[in-house]
């Protein structure tokens, strides 16, 4: 059969919204390499959104990897499983890098890094099976969010989504795990996204790819090119351009409404390092114990990618890249816009954790905060057509009815504000502070 040329579209730009970043995508040409000689793991038994697991081990039983040491029956939950082989040292209560308390299960190592015995593939024949599956590999969203995937593909009764959208923006600077993943495992995410498509029944896939990274483009068109029904997008590249709505808008031109979800307009959208991990757990029944991250910043004598046993420490991390080459002034997991300030490098890695970056006082600066000067940059690049300013100043009187009225739920905080706000003010603050307010406002009426 005679192959179709591939082809790849301009870049799409529908939204003139967002902010232009350095990408400072230094470790783009490093494939993860795999730590493997770990001595021990701190495994909280919350590490997605929704409901804790129990522990299912008691101190000193002995567990392999892919066991599960922690689960729950509440449906916005997945279970825990251990990342090393080795002997249970203690169930207790530890802080996480933000320093949350959180129970989790501590395995020590055997360093014979052995693979439990009851791990194989599921059996699947319809979408309850599959998405039972998804539940079972532990998997929450490798993107970042953090949302029991399980839960996010299970499309509410009465919703019909037509397109689905993965998304390869990684928008965020220095980030490049998912850029990694089409390069590195392209099958993969390929035969991932058409297990999706066949069992969630969805019609039309669009693979979207900012347009900073032509190779992951070209790579996927030409996987792509047999297939009719699987389209390769290459985006503008803008932040924050994987921020789900933003996503939809940009892939579809389709709007979700205030209130509303991405069913709501036919669209799910999902990580491609979630679709690929799919694929792998669906193939070999090997669940959620390992995930790539991007460890970079001015800070980190040696940038790279690496693959990382879920619950090894922050610090064995940045330690295997070659520690810090200069005292870090900052510490954040994720990206610089959305990632969150480490108060402690001691704690575990989290399934959710995409980056860890590290930046000296003299790269990390922070603004000085004066008075508004309306000068209305903020309005005029956020994604979600607010107007900041007025948000910050219903929520310093709180007043959640016109912080309704001003759709302060709509925020997506991407920092792209205060990202460009010359007079240093804390907008996405206030805005997290807005949404309190509103909830609070509901639970009293409520």
């Amino acid at each position: 059969m005679k192959e179709k040329a591939v082809r790849v579209l301009s870049p799409v730009s529908r939204s003139k919204r967002g902010i232009s970043v350095s990408h400072h995508k230094n470790t783009a040409n490093c494939e993860p390499v795999h730590m493997t000689d770990v001595k021990t793991v701190f495994l909280p038994m919350l590490q997605h959104i929704g409901a804790p697991c129990t522990p299912t081990v008691s101190v000193g039983d002995e567990v392999s990897i892919g066991q599960i040491v922690g689960d729950s029956d509440e449906y916005l939950s997945v279970p825990v499983h251990a990342s090393i082989s080795g002997k249970v040292k203690s169930i207790g209560v530890i802080k996480t890098a933000q320093g949350k308390p959180v129970e989790a299960v501590t395995i020590e190592s055997d360093d014979k890094m052995r693979l439990y015995d009851g791990l194989c593939p599921p059996e699947i024949s319809n979408k309850k099976d599959f998405l039972k599956a998804v539940r079972n590999s532990g998997l929450s969203g490798l993107g970042g969010a953090g949302f029991p995937t399980h839960a996010k593909l299970n499309t509410p009764s009465g919703k019909k989504v037509d397109t689905l959208i993965i998304n390869g923006a990684e928008c965020e600077p220095y980030i490049t795990i998912d850029y990694r993943e089409f390069i590195d495992k392209s099958d993969d995410v390929i035969e991932g996204t058409k297990l999706l498509m066949h069992y969630l029944e969805i019609e039309n896939a669009v693979i979207a790819i900012e347009d900073n990274k032509p190779a992951a483009i070209t790579k996927m068109s030409e996987l792509t090119a047999n297939e009719p029904n699987i389209k390769v997008m290459a985006l503008k590249s803008v932040y924050p351009q994987g921020a789900e709505k933003m996503m939809i808008y940009s892939a579809t031109g389709r709007r979700v409404p205030v209130g509303k979800f991405p069913a709501d307009v036919g669209c799910m959208v999902v990580n491609v390092s979630t679709v690929s991990f799919i694929n792998r757990y669906i193939k070999t029944g090997k669940p959620l114990v390992s995930r790539s991250i991007t460890v970079d910043g001015s800070a980190v004598k040696t940038p790279q990618n690496i693959r990382v046993p879920i619950g090894i420490s922050i610090n064995e991390a940045v330690d295997f890249c070659g520690g810090f080459k200069e005292e870090p002034y900052k510490i954040i997991t994720g990206g610089p816009l959305m990632g969150i300030s480490l108060i402690d490098t001691d704690a575990p890695i989290l399934k959710t954790y995409s980056a860890i970056l590290a930046f000296t006082k003299k790269t990390h600066k922070i603004k000085t905060e004066h008075d508004c000067i309306r000068c209305k940059r903020c309005a005029a690049v956020c994604p979600m057509h607010l107007v900041p300013t007025d948000i910050e100043r219903y929520a310093i009187v709180r007043d959640a009815e016109k912080l309704i009225e001003s759709s302060a739920e709509a925020c997506i905080q991407c920092g792209s504000c205060a990202y460009v706000c010359p007079s240093g003010i804390p907008l996405v603050q206030y805005l997290m502070l807005a949404k309190d307010i509103i909830r609070e406002a509901g639970a009293k009426n409520g």
